[in-house]
């Protein structure tokens, strides 16, 4: 799937900036804004409409330290792992992973989602809250689902209530119900 990001040559590296770029693919489920620092992804973000593209990559900026820049050349290896998701033949990325945008609580969960919920499973908000250590933070949890700078990579679309149900999801629920369905957990949409 082609990119939609203009290229221009990288800013050089100057000691304590953070060098950001970032794309926008296009996707089954809609354009997805990618970026990613030296160290590697940073920010997957749904529905990447020009004005809140400005927003998070101003703010990411300025966590980061840095200016982001439309470039998909360092991103190649991530266009090329999400493309194949989307097509069905990736299970299980192998990205370097950027958490500097994520702290505390949020990271710890995070981690956990990323490491201990694979392709074609779902976990409880509750479960994860126990499994991080912090068994009242069901909630907690899905306040750290819905600030996910590094959805779909880290699934937190995996992520569902201990009743069955969907829960929330940042991107919204038909985004959820697609990429669960792409993993097989819920059947095909009809649409």
């Amino acid at each position: 799937m082609p990119s939609t990001s203009s290229l221009s040559d990288p800013p050089p590296n100057v000691e304590g900036v953070t060098n950001v770029a970032w794309t926008i693919r296009d996707t089954p489920i809609g354009p997805l804004l990618l970026a990613a620092t030296d160290e590697g992804l940073v920010l997957v973000r749904f529905r990447a409409d020009e004005p809140g593209n400005q927003r998070a990559l101003e703010s990411a900026g300025h966590r980061l330290g840095g200016t982001p820049v439309a470039d998909a050349r360092p991103l190649a290896a991530i266009t090329e792992q999400v493309d194949a998701y989307f097509a069905g033949t990736l299970r299980e990325f192998s990205l370097p992973l950027d958490w500097s945008l994520i702290t505390g609580f949020s990271r710890r969960v995070l981690r956990e989602l990323a490491t201990g919920v694979p392709y074609g499973a779902v976990v409880g908000y509750q479960t994860l809250a126990d499994r991080v250590g912090e068994p009242g933070a069901a909630r907690a949890v899905g306040v750290a689902m819905g600030a996910n700078p590094l959805a779909i990579v880290v699934p937190c679309h995996r992520v569902i209530e201990s009743d069955g149900g969907l829960g929330g999801f940042g991107g919204g629920l038909e985004i959820k119900r697609r990429l669960l369905a792409l993993e097989g957990v819920l059947p095909a949409p009809l649409f």
